[in-house]
């Protein structure tokens, strides 16, 4: 039996979000080769600049992705380690997928862009990332569908400005990783694509996911096992499914614990914040708060504690929660089963809960 430790609050939170320093030494995609008229595969050039940017002794290099152009990349894996403690990708163009799933014949298709084994990696730019997902979603095997953006064991990685737009599945993936800072990001997808989550972190700690919009045709944020320590303030969320942990229970070590989400926004999302466990999995979901949440929900069950009937739920506290139903006529209420905590100031009341 593990337990699960999460904390919602709404207060202010203030990250300081590393600049970009003056790169020593840079490696511009267009002198290894790239063509960047959205046609031509530039997947080779992008390599090879990577390598040489990653095999740099100079401190701080930078992978140059120049403005105004479109660059096409099929599947491709930047892997590490560099030999710098630290190296950028600085990104004011634009890169999309291939229209063609054919593209992925020979390559692994659970991802499109990857990076491995990175450490200090800072991707920084206003360009844009189109996993052109259209082609995928009709078809939405989870098995069968690329990742659009993974990190796997990138350990201080920084994420900021980009724009990322109908992934084939995930839109980004952090995988593995610790320290991690995302901000002021834009990831959209139609609210009808299948599985097109915004961020999902696994096996991660010390992530920090904040000032971005996330709408999607899935969860904006979902949380998996082995993560600890995740900060997310300051996101505007919906379409989706909303903020979710889980689900859970799946293997044998699936703990999750001190998430804290922080002064966001749902706007249209299926749920607001949510733990999900898989059934009869024995996961024991404790010290949990909602404080401070305000809202409508076009449903009359606004609050819905499920708990598991062995192990139940402990220390669930609501304080200061006011959630309606846009209904006419309807009443909003809750529901609860084998969960224990207490409340204040919160409607509707949350009678069921246990002491």
């Amino acid at each position: 039996m593990e337990r699960l430790v999460f904390t919602v609050f709404v207060t202010a939170l203030h990250i300081l979000t590393p600049g970009v320093s003056s790169a020593s030494s840079s490696f511009n995609v267009m002198n290894y080769g790239a063509v960047g008229d959205g046609r031509a595969d530039d997947s080779a050039a992008f390599l090879k600049a990577w390598e040489a940017a990653c095999k740099a002794p100079s401190r701080n290099p930078s992978l140059i992705i120049p403005e105004k152009k479109i660059f096409l990349l099929n599947p491709v894996t930047f892997s590490g380690p560099c030999n710098s403690t630290s190296i950028y990708v600085l990104m004011p163009a634009d890169i999309v997928a291939p229209n063609s799933k054919m593209a992925w014949d020979g390559f692994h298709i659970n991802r499109w862009l990857a990076f491995t084994n990175v450490n200090g990696l800072n991707i920084i730019g206003s360009g844009t990332i189109n996993g052109r997902g259209h082609a995928w979603w009709p078809n939405p095997c989870l098995h069968k569908v690329p990742k659009a953006l993974t990190f796997y064991g990138c350990n201080g990685l920084v994420l900021k400005g980009i724009r990322h737009i109908n992934s084939q599945r995930n839109h980004i993936t952090i995988s593995n990783c610790d320290d991690v800072t995302i901000s002021n990001l834009h990831i959209s997808a139609p609210g009808t694509s299948p599985n097109t989550d915004g961020i999902d972190i696994s096996g991660s700690t010390n992530v920090r996911i904040r000032d971005s919009f996330i709408g999607t045709g899935d969860d904006c944020v979902a949380i998996s096992a082995g993560s600890s320590r995740i900060n997310i303030t300051g996101i505007e969320c919906g379409p989706g499914h909303g903020i979710s942990i889980g689900s859970l229970g799946a293997g044998e070590n699936d703990k999750v614990e001190e998430v804290q989400v922080r002064n966001c926004t749902f706007k249209g999302t299926m749920t607001g914040v949510r733990i999900k466990t898989w059934q009869t999995s024995g996961i024991k979901i404790s010290d949990v708060t909602y404080s401070s949440i305000s809202g409508t929900s076009i449903t009359d069950k606004v609050i819905d504690l499920s708990c598991d009937q062995n192990v139940g739920c402990s220390n669930i506290q609501f304080r200061y929660v006011y959630i309606k139903s846009t209904v006419p006529g309807k009443k909003a209420y809750s529901s609860t089963f084998n969960a224990h905590g207490n409340y204040t100031h919160t409607r509707p009341v949350v009678t069921g809960l246990l002491p």
